[in-house]
């Protein structure tokens, strides 16, 4: 590993402990410079701000929860249904207990959503990609049919929305989301086994906008 990489890897781990503990908001970038034996200046040659190693510690959090989740695609003994339902439940449950867990993580969560937008298009086009690939295991195996695996992830994943960050969308308990998770998951399937979804279909206006009565 470079030396320009291991000083990287000191500073979010530093700043992932302060942020943890003392929160987001009240961090300055002079105390990870401190933690790290460091001099400010120094710590922003390698991150402009605080927000800069905030993206750093969620890109590292994802990465590796990305890494985990895809071991459910060789899990045996499981359809290709069975593996999407884990997939999704096992996605939601560890950003939920993530997130409930520390209230300083929700309150740096908080501040990414609104002032890195980049980085849940990330996130996102990541999450899409996986998919894919279960998608397309079912297809292998003659579970779904879907002649368009990028489409159909694009829409699962809109469908699915509400529960990639449960806590930034809703007060709603674990178990309460799961029930919600439960029935989104049994209409997508129910449609993956069912119908082919090929594409975009264009409806008439007046089938997507109230139009109102005069």
């Amino acid at each position: 590993m470079r030396k320009e990489d291991k000083i990287i890897k000191a500073i979010v781990a530093a700043a992932r402990q302060r942020f943890t503990h003392y929160g987001f908001g009240k961090t300055t970038m002079a105390e990870v410079a401190r933690d790290c034996n460091m001099s400010p200046g120094n710590l922003y040659r390698y991150f402009p701000g605080k927000l800069d190693i905030a993206a750093e510690i969620a890109r590292e959090t994802s990465e590796a929860q990305f890494a985990e989740l895809e071991k459910i695609l060789v899990c045996p003994d499981l359809s290709a249904a069975e593996k999407l339902r884990l997939y999704h439940f096992e996605e939601m449950r560890l950003t939920y207990h993530t997130l409930e867990t520390s209230e300083k993580l929700f309150e740096m969560a908080l501040h990414i959503r609104n002032e890195r937008p980049d980085f849940a298009s990330e996130s996102l086009a990541q999450e899409r990609e996986l998919l894919v690939k279960f998608l397309k295991l079912g297809v292998e195996s003659g579970e779904f049919i879907c002649s368009d695996p990028s489409f159909a992830a694009e829409t699962m994943q809109s469908a699915t929305m509400k529960f990639k960050y449960p806590q930034l969308f809703s007060n709603l308990t674990l178990a309460q989301l799961e029930r919600e998770l439960d029935g989104v998951l049994q209409l997508i399937l129910a449609g993956l086994q069912n119908i082919d979804v090929k594409e975009h279909v264009e409806f008439p206006k007046s089938v997507i906008k109230f139009e109102r009565m005069q």
